[in-house]
């Protein structure tokens, strides 16, 4: 991969050492105080990894969400500081959104290692990916959208996600929403569908022959 490509399939043997493909599940928008635990609960019942992409601002303000993704054993990744489309932003602003966002996610845990970023709204451009290799960081994208953002119905989520799943496919999932689209009364349903839907999910790759893992952290 060249410090210009953006992951989107991660190409690579299986994590757990057998024939079983492997797939992987990433969270954007997050952490929520009420979704985001909820979906850490489903997946410790079904004991898989994730990489929580979070948002700088959230991170600050939810740290015991931060450590508790690292000690279930999860990832915890770069979805900048407020959410911006940083293809509008000055190099500067880029730099401020990323480094602030990797200093807030490193305040809530000192065991966090963040190694992969996700532009918000998946927006990339060569600008944007000369400053994250700079960083340090993996540009993120995705294979597999379900769309959960827009509250399609669980079904759909669900369905979206096992019609499109291959071996190696990133699978993008919310647990959050960014602070421009926050209005006031929506947080009681905000992320339920994708709740539901990855409690089904998750099972569903199994019985498929998926082992489902953390991104490799040598990308």
């Amino acid at each position: 991969m060249t410090q210009l490509d953006c992951l989107s399939v991660v190409q690579s043997d299986c994590a757990d050492g057998t024939d079983r493909p492997s797939v992987y599940l990433t969270f954007d928008d997050g952490p929520h105080p009420i979704f985001t635990p909820e979906v850490l609960d489903v997946l410790a019942e079904h004991r898989v990894p994730a990489t929580f992409f979070v948002i700088g601002e959230y991170a600050a303000d939810q740290p015991r969400l931060i450590q508790r993704m690292i000690m279930e054993g999860h990832q915890v990744a770069n979805h900048t500081m407020t959410h911006p489309n940083l293809s509008i932003c000055e190099p500067s602003e880029v730099q401020r959104q990323i480094f602030d966002t990797d200093r807030a996610i490193k305040s809530g845990s000192r065991q966090a290692s963040v190694r992969h970023i996700r532009a918000p709204y998946g927006i990339w451009t060569k600008d944007v990916l000369i400053t994250v290799a700079s960083a340090g960081l993996t540009a993120v994208h995705w294979s597999v959208d379900p769309r959960d953002w827009s509250n399609p119905g669980v079904d759909a989520i669900v369905g979206a996600v096992l019609d499109t799943i291959q071996p190696g496919a990133i699978v993008l999932l919310h647990d959050g929403c960014p602070p421009s689209e926050l209005q006031p009364g929506n947080d009681a349903s905000l992320r339920y569908q994708t709740v539901s839907a990855l409690s089904r999910i998750i099972p569903a790759l199994h019985d498929r022959g998926f082992v489902i893992s953390a991104l490799p952290r040598d990308h």
